[in-house]
């Protein structure tokens, strides 16, 4: 199984939204087990989107580790595997920093849009339906991943000044790299 490049910002591909899952097929197994051997080896990854993975058509598909269930870090024991997912509930506030895959430069920002309590719907790689709830940095996660699988990063969600904050220290960034 095939590690798949994370698209990293300012990539136009990572606005892009995901294509529904209408078949559970071969392909998409497939896709899956890219995605978890990807997530797997990944240094401090939680999750990630098939739309931030340079697939040709992502689908809306999201693995990510359940740290409700995790016994060890990272928690490879406790993968899951989202698809179609939709927040069908949430309450409260979650204020704490927020970082990305996508997003280089070890930049982390707090997102106060955040719901502290989620419930989402989705299936899993068989096409089965379930609920999971999250609550703290579980909510946190899932609400990322499906921002990710909507077309919307993280700093998407901060105000003009952050972004522009955060702009200008990835171009200076890149400026070294590319020096």
């Amino acid at each position: 199984m095939p590690i798949v490049p994370i698209l990293q910002y300012p990539d136009a591909r990572l606005g892009k939204t995901g294509e529904y899952v209408t078949d559970f097929g071969e392909e998409l197994q497939k896709v899956v087990d890219d995605m978890l051997e990807t997530l797997h080896n990944t240094e401090n990854c939680a999750g990630l989107a098939a739309t931030q993975l340079a697939f040709e058509h992502p689908k809306k598909i999201t693995v990510l580790y359940d740290y409700r269930l995790a016994q060890r870090d990272p928690p490879k024991d406790a993968a899951l595997c989202l698809i179609n997912p939709e927040v069908i509930f949430s309450e409260g506030q979650l204020e704490e920093p927020e970082g990305c895959m996508s997003v280089p430069g070890g930049v982390y920002e707090v997102i106060t849009t955040r719901a502290y309590k989620v419930i989402v719907k989705a299936f899993d790689r068989e096409g089965k339906p379930f609920e999971i709830e999250g609550e703290g940095y579980m909510a946190k996660l899932l609400q990322h991943e499906i921002d990710h699988l909507n077309g919307i990063i993280f700093i998407d969600r901060l105000s003009r000044l952050k972004r522009q904050r955060i702009d200008k220290k990835l171009s200076k960034l890149k400026k070294w790299a590319d020096d």
